[in-house]
C-alpha cells in the first residue's frame, strides 16, 4: 500500500548540472524530481505540489537557502516539508547551525556521499507515506465513523417509526373494538329481546308495525358495520394503490340533492338542519360512487361536530373546476388540527366524545387527489369549519 503512494521530491539550485547530477542520484520509478534554478521558482512548485522532502543549496543568487527555508516555515501548506541543505562552503563558516535554525532537519556538504544522500531521501520519502497511509486511515476511521452515525441515525428513526405503527395499530384495534360492539351490541340486544318474546309466545312483540321498526333497527346496524367495514377496506386499497376510479358523466348538484334526502334521518337523530345551494347543474366526468363517499363523509362530520346548529352545502362550478363546500357552526378545529385531521385514525376532536375510525378525512383526500382536485379546511375554534372539495371538470 505504502509503495502506490507517489512521492513528489523538490530540489533547488542554481547550476543546472548540480539539479541533472542531484536527479539522477535520487530519482526512482515511484518518485517524481521536480527542479528550481532559483527561490521564487522553487516557492512557485511548492504552492502547486505536496512535497515528500525539499533538498536546498544554500548559496543562490537574489534569496538563499536560508531565505527560502525561512519562507517555508512560515507558511502553512509548507511548514512541514523536510528539509535538507547542500553547501560547497566549508565547515569553517558554520553554514550547518544557521541551517537547523532555519528549520533543517539535515545539513550535506559537496562533495556529496551518495550512499548518505540516498539513505537520507529513502528515511524522508519513507516518513512521506507513511504520514500519508496514516492521514488516509484516519480519513477513511472517519468516513466510517460517520457512516455508522448515518445507520445509527436511520436505525433510531426507523424504531422510531415502528413504534408509532405498533401505538397507531393499538389504537385503531381499540377504535375499531369499540366502533364495530356498538352496532353488534345493538343487533344482539335486539335478538335477545326477539327471543324471550318468542320464548313467551308474546305475539303482540311482532305486529307488522313493529316489525318494520326491527328491520330499520337492523338495518341501520348493519349499515354502521358495511361502513365501517368499507372504510378499513379503502385504507388498504390505498395503502396497495388499488383504489379504483370509475369516471362517468353526470350532475354534482343532483347527486348532492339527492345525498340529501337520504340524509334525512342522521339530520333529524343530530337534531340539525341542512340547506343547499345548487341554483345550476354542475356537469362534470367522475366516480359518482366516491364523489358520493367524499361528501357522505363531509355531510357526517358536519352532523357531529356541528353542535345541533344548522349546516349549509353548495354546489357551483368556477374557473373550470366543480366545487362542493360544507360549512357547519359547531365546535371548529384548531389551526393545529387542521394539520393532521386529514392523516389515517385522526379525529377531529380530542375533547368531544367522537364516534368513527378517523379513516374519513384520509379516505376523501385520498379519493379526491385521485381525480386531480383538493379538499382543505377554513375553520377556527367556536366558529365552525367549511370544507371545500375541488374537482377538474
Amino acid at each position: 500500500m505504502l509503495s502506490n503512494i507517489q512521492a513528489k521530491l523538490l530540489i533547488v539550485d542554481d547550476l543546472p548540472e548540480n539539479l541533472l547530477a542531484l536527479e539522477a542520484l535520487i530519482k526512482r520509478e515511484d518518485r517524481l524530481v521536480y527542479k528550481a534554478l532559483s527561490a521564487d521558482e522553487a516557492l512557485s512548485l511548492l504552492l502547486q505540489h505536496e512535497f515528500a522532502m525539499a533538498i536546498l543549496d544554500v548559496q543562490m543568487p537574489g534569496m538563499n537557502g536560508f531565505e527560502l527555508a525561512e519562507l517555508m516555515r512560515g507558511t502553512e501548506k509548507t511548514k512541514n516539508i523536510p528539509i535538507v541543505f547542500v553547501s560547497a562552503a566549508g565547515r569553517e563558516l558554520n553554514y550547518a547551525f544557521k541551517g537547523y535554525e532555519s528549520g533543517a532537519v539535515d545539513f550535506l556538504y559537496k562533495p556529496l556521499d551518495i550512499h548518505a544522500v540516498k539513505s537520507k531521501v529513502n528515511v524522508f520519502v519513507d516518513l512521506f507515506r507513511q504520514r500519508k497511509e496514516m492521514k488516509l486511515q484516519v480519513e477513511a476511521l472517519e468516513q466510517s465513523r460517520r457512516e455508522q452515525e448515518a445507520l445509527l441515525k436511520q436505525l433510531q428513526n426507523t424504531q422510531l417509526e415502528l413504534e408509532q405503527a405498533v401505538r397507531m395499530r393499538d389504537d385503531f384495534m381499540s377504535i375499531v373494538a369499540h366502533e364495530v360492539r356498538t352496532p353488534l351490541n345493538g343487533l344482539i340486544l335486539e335478538t335477545q329481546l326477539r327471543k324471550m318474546h318468542l320464548a313467551r309466545d308474546n305475539a303482540s312483540a311482532f305486529t307488522l308495525d313493529k316489525m318494520h321498526a326491527m328491520v330499520d333497527r337492523d338495518e341501520r346496524q348493519i349499515k354502521s358495520l358495511i361502513r365501517l367495514i368499507e372504510d378499513m377496506l379503502d385504507v388498504s386499497r390505498i395503502r396497495t394503490g388499488k383504489l379504483s376510479i370509475r369516471p362517468k358523466r353526470f350532475d354534482l348538484s343532483a347527486l348532492v340533492r339527492d345525498l340529501l334526502q337520504n340524509f334525512a334521518p342522521q339530520i333529524d337523530a343530530a337534531e340539525s338542519s341542512v340547506t343547499l345551494e345548487a341554483e345550476q347543474p354542475v356537469v362534470g366526468s367522475w366516480d359518482e360512487f366516491r364523489i358520493e363517499q367524499v361528501i357522505s363523509n363531509l355531510l357526517t362530520n358536519a352532523l357531529r361536530y356541528g353542535a345541533k346548529s344548522p349546516v349549509s352545502v353548495k354546489v357551483y362550478s368556477e374557473s373550470g373546476q366543480a366545487r362542493v363546500e360544507v360549512r357547519d357552526q359547531g365546535i371548529g378545529i384548531s389551526e393545529e388540527n387542521q394539520k393532521r385531521i386529514f392523516q389515517q385514525f385522526e379525529r377531529v376532536s380530542a375533547t368531544h366524545a367522537v364516534a368513527g375510525l378517523g379513516l374519513g378525512l384520509f379516505i376523501s383526500e385520498q379519493i379526491v387527489t385521485a381525480h386531480g382536485g383538493s379538499i382543505t379546511v377554513d375553520s377556527r375554534i367556536g366558529e365552525g369549519a367549511l370544507f371545500r372539495v375541488c374537482l377538474p371538470l
